[in-house]
């Protein structure tokens, strides 16, 4: 398994695809919030809506290679501002914390120990959401996404917007961050391969990439945890 730690350190695409990531969430958010109209026929705004979802999930995991120090290997520094401010952007999120509770998750994966597992029922989807949901959103998230609303009234933001158009992907995006990268990953149904207790979902790539950033190559991801997301795929040919 040397190769999948050699390959990509001759050239880190991890910057340059979070930084496409990034600045296309960026361009989607704003105009979606500030220049879309909901009177605009209804595929537009479903559209904006599901790109919307994903560029928040892809900032997501950009985020988590960071908690991972393999978004920026030797800047240490530098990765961490970046992981903050995207935690910060993503929902008010503290990444230290954020990453502390990453890491219990590898280290218990599946077990009572584990802040992203549920164990009182390991096989419902809702139950468990709740749980997961619950786990991470308090008032400190509340309080941040409250001024953040109240700053996007003030720059000329219809209050409706901020629900349909930032509200609602925003919310879409955590769900589809815990079924694809979490529930089907660690839910209790299937026999695990190993002690990581993960399985992989056997996407192609392209499913994959749509579905969760490769995050459902989460059995890899487990073996291999300093792997940015990008070289999932590359980990499950190897695997």
């Amino acid at each position: 398994m040397q190769s999948t730690t050699t390959e990509h350190t001759a050239l880190n695409m991890g910057p340059i695809y979070g930084g496409l990531i990034v600045v296309a969430w960026v361009f989607v958010h704003v105009f979606s919030v500030f220049f879309h109209y909901l009177s605009a026929p209804i595929w537009q705004t479903v559209a904006l809506i599901a790109l919307q979802c994903w560029l928040y999930t892809g900032m997501f995991i950009v985020a988590h290679d960071t908690m991972h120090g393999s978004f920026l290997p030797n800047h240490e520094r530098l990765n961490n501002a970046i992981g903050s401010a995207i935690m910060f952007v993503y929902a008010g999120f503290n990444w230290r914390s954020m990453r502390s509770a990453h890491h219990a998750h590898h280290d218990n994966s599946g077990t009572a120990n584990d802040p992203d597992f549920n164990k009182q029922n390991p096989y419902a989807f809702w139950p468990w959401y709740f749980k997961f949901f619950t786990t991470y959103f308090r008032w400190r998230q509340i309080i941040v996404l409250v001024g953040f609303t109240a700053l996007y009234l003030l720059l000329g933001a219809s209050y409706l917007n901020t629900i349909v158009m930032w509200a609602i992907p925003a919310i879409m995006s955590s769900v589809q961050l815990f079924y694809f990268g979490t529930y089907l990953t660690h839910r209790h149904l299937d026999a695990f391969p190993d002690h990581h207790n993960a399985r992989t979902i056997n996407f192609n790539r392209f499913l994959s990439l749509i579905s969760c950033f490769h995050f459902g190559y989460h059995h890899e991801h487990h073996l291999f945890p300093h792997e940015p997301w990008w070289r999932l795929p590359y980990c499950k040919r190897e695997t």
